[in-house]
């Protein structure tokens, strides 16, 4: 990863981990399902725009590291990548 978007993706994990177990606390505290479920929707969301943030940085540096090589078989091996993930991801 380049070093900004690692950066920021780790400060966006940490923040993730901390609303998890806030999320514990929450359960621990038997409070109402539905602010559970409410923070539980945050957690993904915010689990999402790290994906999004690492996926970015991935096409930004990785990707286009291969298509400026000019080796095609890398090319396909990295797209082919992606969009494996993406695939993935959509589940």
């Amino acid at each position: 990863m380049q070093t900004n978007a690692k950066v920021s993706t780790l400060k966006r994990l940490r923040r993730i981990e901390g609303q998890v177990r806030g999320l514990a606390r929450m359960v621990e505290d038997d409070r109402y399902c539905i602010d559970v479920v409410t923070q539980l929707s945050a957690v993904r969301a915010a689990l999402r725009a790290v994906e999004e943030e690492v996926l970015r940085d991935h096409a930004s540096h990785c990707i286009e590291h291969a298509i400026a090589s000019g080796n095609k078989a890398d090319q396909r091996r990295k797209v082919a990548e992606l969009m494996d993930v993406v695939r993935r991801s959509a589940r």
